[in-house]
């Protein structure tokens, strides 16, 4: 009876809008937390079809003293759930009552004409859709390898595929199949089931729990080791470990966020992860001084500000209607986001600042951006990011299409939002990534950087009067790679598709 008073209670501070579900279940004091968490958002999920079978079973009227949030996390329990598995005085009466309430259900099935306890979730506007999503884990490089993280998980029974080929590959994920992404080079993918939070390597900082399209700012934004970044809304911290990753802990991080609390989480988290090179700070990003000496040497700038969460089903789960914010609302977020980028820009050295959000909305994404951009004609300009990501950003404005998006129906992910902007006067024309590598092993040998360019034939749109364009990549290579990156060139300029060896950008 212990799970389910503390899931109606959750459920009752979610409606008097107490906290978020993850607060409220942590707070709970409830021992198991994952397990109450998973049965309030799955109580959640199903609310409209529960309170449709509580109402025509008429359950409340005939149980006076049957709170409804507890009734509801009973029905679902033995509708829905594994059956009822304890329920202490409730139990006896829910049995009384079970007959009823499964006819209910069987019409409401024959009503709606589906056959899947699944179908009868609502879809539309601000109704959280189930996608099972692959479960995506980042390889914290700060404490491990790839190569012995992918050992380990072998030793455990997990078969390892190698770098997916596709999403079709993803998407048929069962068991314990694991593949490595096929962008990011420290992304490990397993099934959508796959639960590592008590596994040793995650509780020990070695891997981060982190959705794909959540790492691409950092990847994007590829900071050099040595380099001076602001992390501006940085809370919970995982783009900003990812940032540390990336600079090899070399350089500055200042990361800033005005929840002390999730700035305290934050803390924790970093050590764990082994960050050395961050500067937390319970500030508001909007009141620090481009002109502070502190930051004349920052040139890039990480910028996911607070947003509807309109792109994340949790959030959906946790406020229903998120999906579908109100005008009032997105003006507002809107607002803040416009200054909030606004103010990134105008740090001194600034040489490249991503732009991300977890909303699928229109007004917090491309409207921004032109926005801003408009705002300073001239002095910066948008990079067309992963040229062969396959969902773009809204045709809104000219340009719009160098941003991307991601969805779970497109890129198995959540609903994402990244754009890239980069000082327009720089020296050099060419936008270049470095610190990645090429599939081949370069093990200790001296690594030298070369750079290849890259003919996409496939992608006529890109160029208005060519039938093919060019984009110049920056790679850290050992000497041996050299002639591979030679011939790969060549085959490029011959306008063939040529082997992809690389992580492209």
């Amino acid at each position: 009876m212990a799970l389910y008073g503390a899931a109606a209670a959750v459920l009752s501070g979610l409606e008097e809008h107490q906290g978020s579900l993850k607060s409220l279940v942590y707070s709970s004091r409830f021992q198991n937390v994952r397990q109450l968490y998973a049965l309030v958002c799955e109580t959640q999920r199903y609310s409209t079809v529960l309170d449709a079978v509580i109402r025509s079973a008429g359950l409340l009227e005939a149980e006076k003293k049957l709170k409804p949030h507890l009734a509801k996390v009973l029905v679902y329990e033995l509708l829905l759930g594994r059956g009822l598995r304890g329920g202490g005085r409730w139990k006896p009466v829910l049995s009384r009552h079970k007959a009823r309430l499964q006819a209910e259900f069987a019409r409401l099935k024959v009503k709606r004409c589906v056959s899947r306890n699944e179908d009868l979730l609502e879809s539309g506007p601000g109704v959280a859709q189930v996608v099972q999503l692959p479960r995506f884990v980042r390889v914290n490089t700060l404490k491990t390898t790839l190569d012995d993280t992918i050992d380990y998980f072998k030793r455990e029974g997990y078969s390892y595929q190698g770098r997916a080929s596709g999403s079709d590959e993803l998407r048929a994920l069962q068991g314990k199949v694991f593949f490595l992404d096929s962008l990011l080079p420290e992304l490990l993918v397993f099934s959508s089931g796959t639960d590592l939070h008590k596994h040793p390597l995650y509780q020990v900082g070695h891997l981060i729990l982190q959705d794909k399209a959540s790492c691409l700012p950092a990847m994007l934004l590829a900071p050099p080791p040595g380099s001076h970044v602001i992390d501006a809304c940085a809370a919970p911290g995982n783009k900003t470990s990812h940032l540390a990753a990336l600079l090899k802990n070399q350089g500055k991080i200042f990361a800033f966020d005005l929840d002390a609390g999730r700035l305290a989480t934050m803390a924790t988290m970093l050590t764990r992860a082994g960050v050395s090179c961050c500067e937390i700070a319970n500030e508001d990003f909007l009141s620090v001084s481009p002109s502070d000496p502190r930051y004349s040497r920052v040139q890039y700038i990480l910028l996911d500000p607070s947003c509807s969460g309109s792109g994340m089903a949790a959030r959906q789960l946790e406020e229903p209607g998120s999906g579908s914010p109100s005008q009032k609302r997105l003006h507002a977020l809107a607002g803040f986001q416009r200054r909030a980028l606004s103010h990134a820009l105008s740090f001194p050295a600034l040489q490249r600042v991503v732009y991300s959000t977890c909303s699928v909305c229109q007004e917090e994404n491309e409207d921004v951006v032109r926005d801003v951009l408009e705002q300073n004609p001239g002095a910066f300009r948008l990079i067309h990011a992963l040229p062969l990501w396959p969902q773009r950003g809204l045709s809104t404005f000219p340009g719009a299409q160098h941003c991307i998006r991601a969805s779970p129906q497109a890129t198995l992910t959540g609903g994402f939002f990244v754009a890239v902007l980069e000082r327009a006067d720089g020296k050099s024309s060419r936008t270049t990534i470095t610190g990645w590598r090429t599939r081949a092993q370069c093990g200790s040998q001296e690594k030298e950087t070369a750079t290849a360019t890259y003919i996409n034939s496939m992608n006529p749109g890109y160029a208005p009067h060519s039938s093919a364009w060019a984009v110049h990549f920056s790679f850290y290579l050992c000497e041996k790679s050299k002639p591979a990156l030679a011939h790969v060139g060549k085959k490029r300029q011959d306008g063939s598709a040529g082997d992809h060896s690389f992580v492209y950008f």
